[in-house]
């Protein structure tokens, strides 16, 4: 597929304003052409059936992370949503290197359900996001914190506690955040072992963390 053409169809629904604001909302950090995810994905979901294999293709993927335009990293990643059920442990090192290329909330919050589907399919993979969660950066830290949001009863308790204790007595808002929501979505499944792992845990928590962990948790 051609990054180009994908992003010259963008660009003909573009609103500059749009764009202004969409770049504030992220801080600044990176160049918009004002598409709101609405439209995006009505247009890339278009551009998608261009493709009729059933394989990945990582140079399109590739060649949108490279736009300095937010609007095709999102789009690579609405592509590999389409894609998810191929993926494998042997794609873990490519989104490993989307994880830490133009680095934001936005990005990880979006791999950390792709990378999060690979590990339930292929539990094998567990050492790989183990490690990742004891990684220096940050980014990734906060992929595999948040990995397995939204599994509900097919949560891996024992896997989202080595993670979760990996990352505690952090001063990172983004890691403190991140552990807080892992545990406030599994609250709404079990709410009992989020309770006891806050009761055991409190001491080394950020109180960001246990606040966002706590909140349906009745006392």
């Amino acid at each position: 597929m051609d990054v180009e053409e994908l992003f010259e169809n963008l660009k003909a629904v573009a609103n500059p304003n749009d764009a202004v604001a969409m770049k504030a909302y992220m801080k600044n950090k990176f160049e918009f052409l004002g598409v709101k995810t609405p439209a995006r994905r009505k247009l890339a979901k278009a551009f998608f059936k261009q493709q009729t294999d059933f394989v990945i293709d990582w140079n399109f993927i590739n060649e949108a992370w490279n736009s300095p335009y937010r609007e095709l990293q999102y789009a690579a990643l609405d592509y590999l949503e389409s894609r998810k059920k191929l993926l494998t442990p042997s794609d873990l090192p490519r989104l490993k290197k989307l994880a830490q290329t133009k680095s934001w909330w936005d990005t990880i919050d979006f791999l950390d359900r792709l990378v999060g589907s690979i590990i339930a399919r292929f539990p094998e993979a567990k050492e790989i996001i183990l490690a990742w969660s004891c990684d220096e950066d940050i980014w990734l830290r906060r992929l595999a914190i948040d990995h397995q949001l939204l599994r509900k009863e097919e949560t891996d308790t024992e896997l989202l506690e080595k993670i979760l204790v990996n990352n505690l007595g952090q001063t990172e808002f983004f890691i403190n955040k991140a552990i807080g929501w892992a545990l406030r979505d599994y609250s709404k499944t079990n709410p009992d072992w989020v309770k006891d792992f806050i009761e055991r845990h409190q001491a080394e928590m950020a109180a960001l963390s246990v606040r966002e962990g706590s909140k349906y948790i009745s006392s």
